[in-house]
Parts: structure tokens; sequence; C-alpha cells
């Protein structure tokens, strides 16, 4: 019989059924004669050289790559030369946008320019404090929380206080703003708010009556454009925080049960932090979700072909959950540059390894539940269809399984080897992996040094007569 692969089951302390998701390795939902579906080693990430400072954002801008790294703007080039040309500040994640003429940062709360010559700081005191920014029409606007903020059209570096604007149909604050269709979205935390430009004397946006969405983010970072949407993480007055996809003034809920959960793991503190941003590359719409110790990738372009809310984990070790050390993705020089946000590597993503500069990490992933309907059986055999003989020349790596029959509790494990370079024919196989009396859960384990494909797990089962 086969036994589904692309998503796990276990359970908890508690009387829930929980989903394990696969870690480190991306569902593929691609009929190819063996299944509908497979699970292929997410990419992994090279160091190309060293920067300044931890990763807080990056953009393409007129074909080069800039980032801030630490409190350092920088060059990055396709050689992953780094070129320190100015300083913005310490802090968290910045923002970037631009104009026909000139980059804009966000960072430490200020507002800086770049021309491709100059970096310069807006000094303006009615500018006050810059939580975020877009550029829209001729304008950069801006928010401190409060306030929406428009440059003037005649000169970027001055503001107008006669001009502000507020989104003031709720009382929460101003965290975020985003451009999506020529119109700007206003995330405030428990509300979202839509404006168009009219022009006039004052302030030239006016509020879309009928577009507020009664769902905000959680972060000024947790949202992004996803799918001609605005994607969050966040939620509406007294409830729990989800991840949405927000359009036609409706928030549509692409977070399942199971990633609800995860979420509520985490503080409203923690939350605030996360990094949101999306990545359109082979096929897969990915949206990522980068919480504090690892991220979570929802597929949309997957989900839409099996018809139920398609997730998967990446994390950066070999034992449990750690951040995951590729951020602030940029398509530059033909090919998706990232860098850390714990450490000082600039680099790429590539589907021929799947270490993390060089270092080894887990993947993992389980099945769905085999019943069998209150008897019992043994397994003889289980087979994993898989893609072996691509592996590093010199090594061997072996692949562990282990089973259930709570969901709590595990067998040991008992491994494999998987087969060294060249070995494309080679087959998986376990025996002899033991009985169960009502249903069981089986899950299995590597590292990237098992830089292998699986299409479909295959068991001979043998039922009892009891």
């Amino acid at each position: 019989m086969q036994i589904p692969i692309l998503s796990g089951i276990y359970t908890d302390n508690g009387p829930d059924v929980r989903i394990s998701y696969p870690v480190n390795l991306v569902p593929v939902p691609t009929s190819n004669g063996i299944s509908a579906g497979y699970l292929r080693p997410a990419d992994g990430l090279v160091s190309d050289g060293i920067g300044p400072g931890v990763g807080r954002g990056g953009i393409n801008w007129n074909g080069v790559c800039y980032r801030v790294m630490g409190s350092k703007f920088v060059s990055v080039s396709s050689t992953g030369v780094v070129t320190i040309i100015g300083d913005v500040g310490e802090g968290g994640p910045v923002t970037f946008t631009y104009g026909f003429d000139r980059l804009a940062i966000v960072s430490n709360l200020a507002l800086f320019y770049y021309d491709g010559t100059t970096l310069t700081q807006v000094t303006d005191v009615d500018l006050g404090n810059v939580v975020d920014a877009v550029w829209i029409d001729g304008y950069f606007m801006t928010t401190d929380g409060e306030f929406l903020v428009v440059t003037e059209l005649a000169d970027p570096f001055l503001v107008n206080p006669l001009k502000y604007g507020s989104s003031e149909s709720d009382p929460d604050p101003v965290l975020a703003l985003l451009r999506l269709r020529n119109e700007v979205y206003a995330l405030n935390r428990n509300t979202v708010e839509v404006f168009d430009n009219i022009g006039g004397a004052g302030f030239p946006f006016q509020r879309i009556e009928g577009a507020k969405i009664e769902k905000g983010v959680i972060g000024t970072h947790a949202c992004c454009v996803f799918l001609d949407s605005v994607a969050f993480v966040g939620s509406g007055h007294n409830e729990a925080p989800g991840v949405y996809l927000g359009v036609n003034a409706s928030a549509n809920k692409i977070s399942t049960v199971e990633i609800d959960r995860l979420l509520a793991e985490y503080t409203e503190e923690d939350l605030a932090t996360i990094v949101v941003e999306t990545r359109n590359d082979n096929a897969h719409q990915h949206l990522y979700i980068h919480l504090p110790d690892r991220a979570i990738v929802y597929d949309a372009t997957a989900s839409q072909a099996l018809g139920q809310q398609v997730w998967f984990t990446l994390v950066s070790t070999l034992v449990g959950v750690d951040v995951y050390k590729a951020r602030y993705f940029v398509w530059a020089y033909d090919q998706w540059l990232c860098c850390s946000p714990i450490s000082y590597d600039v680099g790429h993503l590539t589907s021929t390894v799947s270490s993390h500069y060089g270092q080894r990490v887990r993947w993992e992933f389980g099945t769905t539940i085999v019943y069998s309907e209150g008897r019992g059986a043994v397994f003889n055999k289980l087979e994993l269809v898989a893609f072996p003989g691509r592996v590093a020349l010199g090594q061997d790596p072996s692949i562990a399984t282990s089973y259930s029959l709570d969901g709590v509790e595990w067998s040991m494990e008992k491994s494999i080897q998987v087969g060294s370079i060249g070995e494309r024919t080679k087959r998986i196989v376990w025996f002899r992996q033991g009985s169960m009396s009502h249903y069981r859960m089986q899950r299995f384990r590597g590292t990237s040094d098992a830089h292998v494909s699986f299409a479909r797990l295959e068991a001979q089962i043998e039922g009892l007569a009891y």
C-alpha cells in the first residue's frame, strides 16, 4: 500500500491530532508516474562573501543588489564583493523603496536617500520618526505610527505639516505601508485601510470607503505583497494571530490550525519582530514567514494543485529548530541572493546542495496515520521510492526511520545507507519493521548530506486475524 508523505501526523499531551510539516523539504505537486507529488531538498545556501554586519534588508535597484548590514548601507556585486556606501544607524529590519531617481531606506526611525552616488538623511523636523515608507505617484509617503506623511513633489527632502493624513477609522497604530495596484495600504494593528491619490492642496490621498479590512498586521515587517494581495500575519480585535491574504475588503485565512497553534506559542512581542517576504521561483509561489527560531513557508501553487493548504518548515540546524539563515531575498545577477540575519554572510540559493553556508542541516518528514480498522498488522517491508545517487563525492549518507503507535513515543531509529554518488538505481528498503495493533505513524530523518528527493512510501503489510 502507498502511504502519503507530503505531511505527517502526530499527537501531543492533549487530545489533539497535530500535523507535522516537512522540515527542509519542499512539497512539489507534480504527477510523475510514481505519485501525484514528491518531496525535494530545499535550496541550499552558499556563502559568497562577508559583510560589515548581520543582514537587515535588501533590494535590486537599477540592476545592483543593495543591502543594509549592521549599520552600513552597502552594495553587493555578482561575485559577493561588499562595498560600504554609508551609515544608516543600527536597528532591526529596514525598508527599501524607490522612485524615479533615488532609493529610499528606512532605518533607525530615520529616512535616507541614495541617488547612486551620495547617501543623505532627510532632516526636515516635520518628517518626525519614520516607521515605514512607500513611494507612490512621485511622493515618498511615511508613517510615524500615527500620521501619514508625504514629501513635497518638487523636493522630497521637504515635508509640509499641513499635508499630514491619518488612518483613523480605528485608534490602532499604523505599523506598515504597502503599495498595491497604485493604492496605498495602511496596515494598522487591527485594521487595514486603503488610500487613493485624488490630488488637491492638502493631503493628496483619500481613504477608499468600503475597502477597509477588519484585520491588521502584528509588526511592521510582518507583511508583503503576494499574489496581487496583501499577505500579513496579524488579527482583528480580540483575536489570536493567523496568516491572511487581504484583498477587496476581505481577509482570507491561509494558515491552518497547526500554523495557528505554532503562532500561539510566541508572544506578541516576538511576533512583532518577524519578517514576511515572498519568492516566486520554478513555478512555486512561496510566502516566507521568518519566526524567531525557524521559517515557515506557504506554497500557493502547491496548495491550489492539491486542494489543501501546503506548508513546510526551514531551519539551519542539525538538531531541533533554529533560525533559518537565509533572509531578504533579492533576484539579481540571474540568481536569488540572500544574507543571514545572525551572521555576516552574503550568499545565494542553489539547488545543487542543501547545506547552509557549508554546514550540514537536518531534514525530516512524516506520514499520515496508517489505520488497520481495528485489526493488527505486521510491517514486512517499507520502501522509500527516491531519486538517490546525487550526493557529494566520497559521501554515503544514511536515512533513519522510526514509528509511533500513539503519536507521542517513538521507536528506536533504524538507519540504512542512501547510496553514494552515481548509485541512482539504489532502492531504499527496510525489512521487518515491527507491527501495530490499531494504527501507526512513521517518520524519516536525515541530513543535507543525503541530497535526495522522495516520491513515494510503499509498505508491505500483512494483516492479523485478531
